[in-house]
């Protein structure tokens, strides 16, 4: 399979125009229901006032001149405007595996990289905060334009795993935990993951960066992760821990550990209320988050 390079991440500017991460009623979350994931942040600095419109924050409106003025009008805060955009990354060598189409990982800098393009697009500062299995996680603060964007895109062509190998097992916390402390009221937080590593300590953490942000989990999987294996035998592990696997003989396990996980993660999602996106391998990037990202028509 072939690797992201930087050419291909930078192309996939093109795709990102006519899409955005600003809808009243967050895209993202179609594919998991009706919850939504409100953007609590109010902002830190005060813009202007205006008429209110259908899907501004109610805690927003401008009482003293509504009643001036006789009609309901909100405040903006800079922040609505130009907020700080954070990809958080997980990648490890774990990712560096599909069945179709594209590895997992692949499809993660794809994704972000298309994420990338569209929070810029639509005049947002990008920041992007990226695992690292030799220390710490590497970090990008949020700066607006393709000056925000395209460091940001080396490093994940330079992070990403060029060989199998074990999931970090603290990948994510990490992660997450060095976010926290970052993080601006009103930011938007966008997480690629596989989520193999979720735990009470995760979801501590996503609790308390959910309360005033907008977080959204999109969950990298494959269609073989879920089915299991077909019927035959099978060398699966990673390089120095290899064993024969027989696949109709492990599948009914293996579905129920799937199972198990996508529980867990759906009841994160449901608990918390975080948008919970998949993104297959065996979908091109440019067909299946589009349709995420475009302004919903919702009826009443």
């Amino acid at each position: 399979m072939i690797l992201p390079d930087i050419a291909e991440l930078v192309t996939l500017r093109g795709a990102a125009h006519g899409l955005s991460l600003h809808a009243h009623r967050p895209a993202l979350a179609r594919l998991q229901g009706g919850h939504r994931s409100a953007q609590r942040g109010r902002g830190l600095e005060f813009e202007e006032v205006r008429l209110y419109a259908p899907g501004d924050d109610a805690r927003n409106i401008d009482w003293r001149v509504t009643a001036r003025r006789g009609q309901l009008h909100t405040k903006l805060f800079r922040e609505e405007r130009e907020r700080p955009v954070w990809l958080v990354v997980d990648l490890h060598p774990g990712l560096f595996f599909g069945s179709r189409h594209q590895l997992k990982s692949a499809l993660l800098l794809r994704s972000a990289a298309l994420l990338a393009w569209v929070a810029t697009l639509g005049g947002d500062r990008l920041g992007a905060i990226i695992a690292n299995d030799e220390g710490l996680p590497v970090i990008f603060p949020p700066r607006a334009r393709e000056a925000g964007v395209l460091p940001v895109l080396q490093a994940l062509i330079d992070a990403q795993p060029r060989e199998p190998g074990e999931t970090n097992k603290n990948g994510l916390k990490d992660t997450l935990n060095s976010l926290q402390p970052l993080l601006q009221p009103g930011s938007l937080v966008l997480i690629l993951s596989d989520f193999s590593d979720v735990d009470e300590q995760v979801e501590i953490t996503l609790s308390g960066m959910s309360f005033h942000n907008d977080c959204r989990l999109l969950w990298l999987v494959d269609p073989i992760e879920s089915a299991g294996l077909p019927a035959g035998n099978y060398r699966v592990g990673t390089p120095g821990r290899l064993w024969w696997l027989d696949g109709e003989l492990s599948r009914s396990v293996w579905q129920k550990k799937w199972a198990a996980r996508e529980q867990r993660l759906n009841e994160i999602s449901q608990r918390l209320n975080l948008p919970l996106t998949r993104l297959h391998t065996q979908n091109q990037v440019a067909d299946s988050l589009p349709p995420l990202l475009r302004e919903p028509t919702w009826s009443t």
